[in-house]
């Protein structure tokens, strides 16, 4: 029976057609032939033994079972190692047919840490299931952005590991740090207390306020027009110059300066606690929260004296709607699933270009062939007078929104114009898949990360990784 699995395992053709004497020397010569080749070994990984030849685990050298076995021991031996068995199992296939297969029932990095232990290289993954196994990246990063986890790599940098109260004793840190640490959490995650939650909702309040306050001051309700004198020096004499000059609602201005108010103060209390001010000045948030700032100190101090340019700083106002982002998990998954489908976006924004310019050329020849022969431009009876004028018609069409404001009125060009509309539902159902699918894995992320118990950290001391002298029995263990 050893027999003929050895030759079954090495590959040699079937003995189908020998007789029983030649078969059994055949058998014989290439057992001394090959003397330790067909020597079996038992390893025990975390109680499952799995028996194979020594052969086996040679046909992988630099991997640390073929290491092991380069000691060339004599005997049936029997190692252990406290390891993962179902990964072990892919593990061995992998030695026994050259193909390494990622089981889909064990996590990613456990299994790449499996890898790593056996010495096997991971760029060995079969492509059939390379995807799954990078999968785990994607979701740590994805992941990591929600929230803090309890892997080695801290996502916010602007309070580190070393803030934390939880993991900390209390002594072994100054009165100041753990204060800091706590209005810290207070202002920046809504859900680590009942505190938090109300604070991250008077400023959900304040943001809402103080857009709509924006809004509102360009609604002519609010608008009020005064008149006003200034004195002008003509020359040698001096004129009394009276213009209008539309003024807003002082109530709109008192609310913005309430919640500047508010703002402020949030944004100083975060400023004082944070840890790493590089990093604080760096994130494009705080940036948002000040520049938003600004063109209320520049209205208030400069008051109608303010450039022109000056003013249109305004519209940076709006920007506070990101705010949303610090205090709304939908926000940010819907940020974070755009940054993630850029590529798609990019292939989208070449498609739409390419049907752009396709159909935009087609329609502008297609009215002129029933143009008036009297007309030298064969343009008169059409909108479409020349080809960058069709590129709107074309992205119009291609999205199905049709302002009506141009439109094909000959048969050719109407031919042309329902195929521009096929061409564009078809442009735009190819990506959204991919996109929703990003959605999908950062919304189920986001709330993983908020069902997730706060866990403070254990300190866990590593096996060795060493093997032992043989015991009395003949095993090795790890």
């Amino acid at each position: 029976m050893i027999s003929s699995m050895y030759v079954s395992s090495q590959g040699h053709t079937s003995a189908h057609g020998l007789d029983r004497t030649s078969l059994k020397t055949y058998l014989r010569e290439d057992w001394d032939t090959k003397g330790d080749v067909m020597k079996k070994v038992v390893i025990n990984v975390g109680g499952m033994r799995h028996e194979t030849y020594m052969s086996t685990l040679k046909s992988l050298p630099g991997t640390r079972l073929a290491k092991l076995m380069d000691h060339d021991p004599s005997g049936d031996l029997e190692f252990f190692f406290d390891r993962h068995p179902g990964v072990f199992s892919n593990v061995l296939n992998y030695y026994r047919t050259g193909k390494l297969h990622c089981p889909t029932d064990v996590c990613g990095p456990l299994f790449e840490e499996e890898l790593a232990f056996w010495e096997v290289d991971k760029a060995d993954v079969e492509p059939c299931c390379w995807i799954t196994f990078c999968q785990h990246r994607d979701a740590e990063v994805a992941l990591a952005a929600f929230g803090p986890s309890d892997s080695k790599e801290h996502h916010n940098e602007e309070f580190p590991e070393s803030f934390d109260v939880e993991d900390n004793p209390a002594n072994s840190q100054s009165c100041c740090k753990r204060w800091k640490a706590k209005i810290w959490a207070l202002f920046d995650d809504p859900f680590s207390s009942k505190a938090a939650k109300v604070i991250a909702f008077v400023s959900l309040f304040f943001v809402l306020l103080s857009i709509t306050a924006f809004c509102l001051e360009t609604h002519e309700s609010f608008h009020t027009l005064e008149q006003r004198t200034e004195l002008v020096n003509n020359g040698n004499h001096t004129e009394e110059v009276t213009y209008y000059e539309i003024v807003t609602e002082p109530t709109l201005t008192v609310v913005e300066g309430v919640c500047v108010v508010w703002f402020i103060f949030e944004f100083l209390v975060r400023f004082t606690c944070c840890s790493n001010i590089l990093v604080f000045v760096k994130n494009i948030l705080n940036i948002i929260d000040f520049v938003a700032i600004l063109p209320f100190f520049l209205d208030v101090g400069l008051g109608g004296n303010a450039l022109g340019f000056l003013r249109v700083l305004n519209f940076v106002r709006i920007l506070r709607i990101f705010k949303l982002m610090r205090h709304m998990v939908g926000v940010r998954v819907l940020v974070y699933t755009l940054k993630a489908s850029v590529q798609e976006f990019c292939l989208l924004a070449v498609f739409f270009g390419i049907g752009m310019l396709i159909f935009s050329t087609l329609e502008f020849y297609a009215e002129r062939v029933h143009g008036d022969p009297e007309d030298p431009t064969l343009s008169a009876h059409t909108n479409f007078k020349n080809i960058p004028i069709g590129f709107w018609w074309a992205v119009v069409t291609m999205t199905t929104l049709g302002y009506g404001d141009m439109y094909p009125e000959t048969c050719s060009g109407m031919v042309i114009g329902a195929l521009c509309a096929l061409a564009g539902i078809l442009t735009i159902a190819m990506p959204v898949p991919v996109i929703v699918n990003n959605f999908r894995l950062y919304y189920s992320l986001a709330m993983a990360q908020q069902k997730l118990p706060k866990k403070k950290k254990r300190q866990h001391l590593p096996l060795s990784g060493t093997l032992s002298q043989p015991s009395p029995s003949g095993e090795q263990v790890e």
